[in-house]
């Protein structure tokens, strides 16, 4: 696997909406993989090459992560603000995908460093939208550095 087969992190513990996401992606023929994981502390173990992640290449990392703010163990903005504080993953792409309406959690998550911020809508063709999109900007559109330092 290599920087170039441009994989999503998609950090999600509801698994009606990583089934969604999966449809999304199918449905806007993104074949992308997609590597899914259920709480916060195993997000930032698959970054960091920790826990059950250990020993995985930590320079194989995500062109994209799409992250949701509320998850178990560690919640999604304590996730992207150690993102951000790490040379290694501070300048990956963070989507936060969220049901939150709250203006709080808007203003939180860009100040922590979040590149976009996206509600998920609760309509399937709205979503299913959404997602052909960010994987249009995010997966195809967008460059990110490819160095690595361990």
């Amino acid at each position: 696997m290599s920087d170039g087969n441009k994989i999503i992190l998609l950090v999600e513990d509801n698994p009606d909406d990583e089934e969604l996401t999966r449809l999304a992606f199918a449905e806007s023929r993104v074949a992308n993989e997609l590597v899914v994981v259920r709480d916060g502390q195993e997000a930032l173990d698959y970054l960091f090459a920790n826990g059950k992640y250990a020993g995985r290449d930590v320079c194989v990392r995500p062109q994209l992560i799409l992250l949701d703010l509320n998850l178990p163990k560690v919640d999604g903005l304590e996730v992207l603000r150690r993102i951000r504080a790490d040379e290694l993953t501070r300048l990956l792409p963070v989507v936060v995908m969220t049901t939150s309406r709250e203006e709080q959690d808007l203003l939180d998550s860009y100040s922590s460093g979040a590149n976009s911020y996206i509600q998920k809508p609760v309509d399937f063709t709205r979503f299913t939208e959404a997602v052909r999109q960010l994987g249009l900007y995010w997966l195809v559109l967008n460059e990110v550095p490819h160095t690595c330092r361990k």
